[in-house]
């Protein structure tokens, strides 16, 4: 059977250039029942893969089909609809937002003070971080950011791995490969904005995914400030989740092909904070 990207490619592949535009808009205006939308930047006039990729990337693969559906549906392609309905229970069948299920690959991490920046103070064992005006008095550190406010945990993971964090007013939540530049305020350095690190920026009105400086804006008011994060190295995806109770919450699927073991890290402003959680 045809991988989902292939399905919805197929679908794409059937629809005419005009069709497709009207396609690509509703991606970038929003649909009902979908809080999140792709970039009009991203979006707009990319050919038929690059959509596809943008959709998985966004939605995953289980919401990328529906809203695809959805589409069809305003766009009276009752025919593409139902061809793409009739594998659908198929695709429903990859669905995993049991958090039962991710604990099972729960880690334990611990923030690493020898990357810490200097406006960042770390406490409770190295679990918490918080962003204030008054600079720490860490010894220099070549593995120091010297600009932003980041700092990476000790650990370095492959594998499939789950963990959960706490944040609060304004928090980058993010994995990075080890190489990534400590110096400076320019993208080499900042979670999201180049091509080793991806990001999850947390704040009141809304998130954002960031990777390669490609943002992605979820607007979904958080009603949680506890996210989950799972990385799938063999997969090839990250996964955050906003976490309630035993609910996780799908927000952004990253599929990329890591070649490096990854480093989770975080970044603060506005006296942001965040705690690694126990996860039980």
């Amino acid at each position: 059977m045809d991988s989902v990207p292939e399905q919805l490619l197929d679908i794409l592949d059937n629809l005419e250039q005009k069709e497709l535009e009207r396609f690509q808009w509703f991606l970038y205006t929003g649909v009902k029942g979908f809080t999140q939308q792709i970039s009009v930047r991203l979006v707009k006039e990319v050919e038929r893969e690059k959509t596809v990729d943008m959709m998985i990337a966004a939605y995953r693969e289980v919401d990328a089909v529906k809203i695809t559906l959805e589409i069809l549906r305003k766009m009276n392609r009752n025919d593409l609809k139902e061809q793409l309905t009739a594998k659908y229970k198929i695709v429903l069948s990859t669905e995993r937002d049991d958090r039962d299920t991710a604990k099972q690959d729960a880690c334990d991490l611990t923030l690493d003070p020898n990357t810490a920046a200097r406006n960042l103070y770390l406490f409770e064992g190295n679990r918490k971080a918080t962003q204030g005006g008054f600079h720490q008095l860490y010894p220099d550190n070549p593995e120091r950011f010297d600009w932003w406010g980041q700092v990476l945990c000790q650990e370095g993971l492959t594998g499939r791995s789950y963990w959960e964090v706490e944040w609060s007013i304004w928090a980058v939540i993010a994995v990075t490969y080890k190489g990534i530049s400590r110096e400076g305020k320019g993208v080499d350095s900042q979670f999201g904005n180049n091509d080793k690190s991806w990001r999850l920026t947390c704040q009141s009105t809304c998130y954002t995914a960031c990777h390669n400086w490609a943002e992605i804006v979820i607007r979904d008011t958080p009603s949680s400030n506890r996210v989950g994060v799972y990385l799938d190295w063999p997969a090839a995806t990250l996964s955050f989740y906003s976490v309630s109770s035993d609910k996780l919450t799908h927000l952004h699927t990253f599929h990329s092909t890591f070649t490096e073991p990854l480093y989770p890290g975080f970044g603060l402003w506005r006296n942001g904070s965040v705690s690694l959680c126990q996860v039980e």
